[in-house]
């Protein structure tokens, strides 16, 4: 397909509007087990810029596991929020799509080509968790959703919330929000298993051309690390810390290994850095060399740690640290770390972003142990909740919903995850506990 490709699907169809200069058409009358909602109406781009109806519909896939009760309890917590916030005059407008078990259920598979037409339609969805199989089985869901839809950036907020129990004892300094590339590294899937006839061509070839001398017992994956991918997802993340007043950015890497890799990384980074925001950036080495190591007032501080060393640095020195940007690997590891200092996964929200798609989703998986038991805290899924109205514009709701879930907690309002860690503590259902946190925000208003 051409740059500038037009696809037409049928005369019932819905524009998307481009990325770089492809368009899409996609039918609406063609949904093979969903359908439109009535009201409402879907978010459109202008110049590059979305515009959200008042009414936007948005769409949201319940997970598996414990999905079904922190999704619903989310909503509850968005709409109340949006209520609040605007007094009727906006609406969420919820549309159910299907991926996972249930898809399986009504599709025979785990993502059916309805619920990618329908996240691109509503530009925005709600995502509960998803079981992906260890060692086996279908690769991970939320992979192929991130590739497929080209949301190069999963952007994961780390904050102590008051209240909560947390393990570091600087739990109450750290406010970082991790920026973790969504598309390469070992994410993109290129591997063989050991034994096959693809893995034993590989280290032939490898062998052969280069000398690299490996076992025939060997499985084989690839890293790959573009310039392009890495540079706009360091775009991204400078954005932000520019918009949203943070002091530092560093770039999280292990380039004194991977050295055209990972170390490349870090090299992309900086040139983005320095050749992009030149007027509002300083590097590291630039305040040792010309400013005596103090920040000039007004410049965002880039600079890059070696990943084995990040990890110790946000447990001794956290304050140091605002936003980090990472290749794909590690920042799936420095994120689940980060949030354990506060108090766990569990509270730990995510927004997979690119240039036109996006979806929020809690950082923790399906937890099946608890699926059904009304035990399983939603705030992740209710913070993602958040994420995803900040990322439509409505940033009165979006705050209210921090507000409440923060105002809930520290008046001792704790779901089974968190009253076990404190004595005498009892605890609220996923349900009341969301209903706490939707009294919180009517009482912040």
């Amino acid at each position: 397909m051409g740059k500038d490709a037009f696809i037409f699907i049928a005369s019932s169809y819905h524009y998307i509007p481009p990325t770089n200069t492809i368009y899409e058409l996609i039918d609406m009358g063609e949904f093979k087990k969903i359908k439109v909602p009535e009201e409402g109406e879907f978010i459109a781009f202008k110049d590059g810029d979305m515009e959200v109806p008042d009414k936007p519909i948005v769409a949201f896939i319940e997970g598996d596991g414990i999905g079904p009760e922190v999704v619903s309890a989310a909503r509850i917590v968005a709409d109340t929020a949006v209520e609040v916030a605007y007094g009727g005059s906006r609406k969420i407008v919820w549309w159910e799509i299907y991926a996972g078990k249930k898809a399986m259920e009504i599709y025979g598979v785990p993502l059916p080509e309805d619920t990618i037409n329908a996240m691109k339609l509503a530009k925005v969805t709600l995502k509960g968790p998803l079981e992906t199989p260890i060692a086996s089985g279908y690769r991970s869901l939320n992979v192929a959703l991130r590739q497929t839809l080209d949301l190069y950036s999963n952007i994961r907020p780390v904050k102590y919330i008051k209240g909560m129990v947390a393990p570091s004892r600087y739990a109450d300094k750290i406010d970082f929000v991790i920026f973790r590339e969504n598309t390469e590294d070992v994410y993109a899937g290129y591997e063989w298993k050991a034994g096959s006839d693809e893995a034993r061509k590989i280290i032939e070839f490898l062998h052969r051309e280069f000398g690299i001398e490996l076992s025939l017992d060997t499985g084989i994956g690839l890293k790959p690390i573009s310039e392009s991918r890495t540079k706009r997802h360091v775009r991204r993340a400078i954005k932000y810390a520019i918009k949203n007043k943070r002091r530092v950015v560093t770039l999280m890497h292990k380039g004194n290994i991977m050295k055209y890799t990972e170390g490349a990384f870090m090299n992309w980074g900086y040139e983005v850095a320095i050749e992009e925001f030149r007027d509002y950036i300083v590097t590291e080495k630039e305040l040792a060399e010309k400013y005596g190591g103090e920040v000039p007032e007004g410049k965002i501080l880039v600079n890059d740690r070696v990943a084995d060393n990040m990890f110790q640095q946000i447990i001794t020195r956290p304050w140091d640290y605002d936003v980090i940007v990472t290749p794909n690997l590690n920042g799936d590891y420095i994120s689940d770390a980060a949030s354990a200092l506060i108090g766990g996964i569990g509270v730990a929200p995510a927004l997979n972003v690119g240039d036109l798609y996006a979806f929020a989703e809690p950082v923790h998986g399906t937890a099946p142990k608890y699926a059904g038991k009304n035990m399983a805290n939603p705030t992740a899924t209710i913070l993602a909740t958040a994420m995803l109205i900040e990322h439509l514009g409505w940033s009165e709701a979006s705050n209210l919903i921090w507000k409440g879930v923060e105002s809930a907690i520290e008046s001792g309002k704790y779901t089974y995850d968190i009253a076990r860690h404190i004595e005498g503590a009892s605890y609220l259902g996923t349900r009341e506990f969301a209903e706490a946190v939707c009294e919180a925000i009517k009482s912040l208003k």
